[in-house]
């Protein structure tokens, strides 16, 4: 049994990794996600077989252990996979910064439970139950290592989560919620804490009451999650879930050294260097640091109504539907710039049609995607390819911006701060120096926005008052059918 599930780890290894390197392109994300979901069910079988065989080997009462985690299996499928289906497209990244808390906060209650089962890390139980003769002190600091690490981070990654996913539905204001200058003296402070609940733990080895030593080092951790993300505005929510989803594997990582699962271990580093990876090049795509956003970003889900425009740009321009349509229709390109607007009124069908009816007239059409568009990494890129936009036609930051000096018509909806040209001519914004789409470069611009209301990061746009630029104000989707029906008539 257990070269069996040896086998099928390994065999769970290789679809986890080629599952992986498929999500680095929209035209094969969905057969990665597939491979890699048909590892973590082979991986799953792997570790019954293991349980299943120690049984039968009569190493132990294994029946109760792997029948609860077939249970747990059938409920959590039974919960997640109807969640799944209901939910929207736009309420996306909320049911991913949940997902990915309910991961951190399992981790958690492993290395609780860890702790509880060993009565405080007593090394000869831990031995007898890894099947090595006597004690074993290193396989000892092994389990309090990976326990200790797996409580720290699953705890910070599930609060943390939890807040994102407020900020995201709007429980929570997306304006960073902090302490000012006291936050980082109280953020370092909890995770001292944290530390020094650990090294007592370590040092106390054999006794029951690392159990509420473990306790503290959870409540210092699920307190320091909390602290941590309240602070983060709404516009840096993008790269905090791709954080709390790296820090998520790397939990899952330690947890797997606690309780020796080698699945876990690797599936969980796939996921915490994956995490990383993508949380570094989101950083720079909005030129900052990691460590800068988390010691406070800006953003907050800027509100306000409607206005003819402000004193220091001055008034905008808007324009129709039929005006919209009779300038694409006669551009030599269009490039079509998506955001949350779009996500939110569920436009990106009709942009498909239009961007079909403006093909049959010989006019080009092709998407700029920000990397940090939308709520999520690849928001906007899901959205589209659910609509069967070519994956082709979709071009990231690097690639398009060379072309808005070259097309007549930028059409931008719902896209705000990462259209917004402060970010290269404003030493005073607070997004000054993040590249930002070169939308100010086209020829003509059209807005399509429900009101002059600041986007997430909660500061003005300039592109509204450029002189090529037209507001198309109104629900995005009710705006690209008015111009689909215009195109249709012409």
């Amino acid at each position: 049994m257990t070269i069996a599930a040896n086998a099928l780890y390994i065999l769970a290894f290789i679809l986890f990794i080629v599952g992986l390197s498929g999500l680095t392109g929209p035209s094969t994300a969905v057969r990665g996600n597939k491979l890699a979901g048909a590892g973590m069910i082979i991986a799953f079988v792997g570790t019954i077989l293991k349980l299943v065989g120690k049984q039968l080997a009569h190493d132990g009462d294994y029946m109760i252990s792997w029948v609860l985690i077939v249970c747990g299996l059938l409920v959590g499928t039974a919960i997640a996979v109807p969640l799944a289906r209901m939910t929207k497209m736009t309420e996306m990244p909320q049911l991913v910064a949940m997902f990915n808390g309910l991961g951190g906060g399992t981790v958690g209650l492993i290395a609780l439970t860890e702790t509880m089962e060993y009565r405080g890390f007593r090394p000869d139980l831990i031995a007898e139950e890894a099947g090595v003769a006597g004690t074993s002190t290193i396989l000892t600091a092994t389990v309090i290592v990976g326990s200790v690490l797996a409580a720290i981070i699953g705890s910070i990654s599930f609060w943390g989560s939890l807040v994102a996913f407020g900020k995201l539905q709007g429980i929570i204001p997306g304006r960073p919620l902090g302490l000012g200058k006291a936050q980082q003296v109280v953020n370092v402070g909890l995770l001292l804490l944290s530390i020094a609940f650990a090294i007592v733990l370590a040092f106390q080895v054999g006794n029951f009451g690392n159990v509420w030593w473990m306790l503290g080092i959870i409540i210092a951790a699920s307190l320091l999650g909390l602290m941590v993300v309240l602070p983060i505005g709404g516009a840096d929510m993008p790269v905090v879930i791709s954080m709390l989803n790296a820090m998520t594997g790397l939990s899952a990582a330690a947890a797997g050294l606690a309780i020796n699962n080698t699945a876990m271990i690797v599936a969980g580093m796939l996921v915490g260097a994956s995490g990383s990876i993508l949380t570094n090049l989101m950083a720079k795509a909005m030129n900052r640091s990691a460590l800068n956003i988390v010691a406070g970003g800006f953003g907050g889900g800027g509100s306000g109504g409607a206005a003819a425009g402000n004193a220091e740009h001055g008034p905008v321009k808007s324009t129709s539907a039929a005006d919209a349509a009779i300038q694409m229709a006669y551009a030599n390109e269009v490039i079509v710039v998506p955001g949350y607007g779009m996500a939110v009124a569920q436009a990106q069908h009709a942009v498909k049609e239009m961007a079909a009816l403006l093909a049959e007239k010989g006019v080009p059409v092709k998407y700029a995607i920000h990397p940090v568009a939308g709520r999520m990494p690849g928001h906007m890129n899901v959205l589209l390819a659910e609509a069967g936009i070519d994956y082709d036609a979709m071009k990231e930051m690097d690639e398009i911006n060379g072309e808005f000096s070259r097309c007549d018509v930028a059409l931008v909806i719902g896209a705000n701060d990462v259209t917004n040209p402060a970010a290269k001519s404003d030493p005073n914004s607070p997004i000054y120096g993040m590249p930002v789409l070169n939308v100010a470069d086209a020829r003509s611009v059209i807005v399509s926005k429900r009101s002059m209301s600041s986007g997430y990061a909660g500061i003005d746009n300039s592109l509204f008052y450029l002189p090529q630029t037209n507001m198309l104000f109104g629900d995005a989707k009710d705006s690209v059918d008015e111009i689909v029906e215009e195109l249709k008539s012409m």
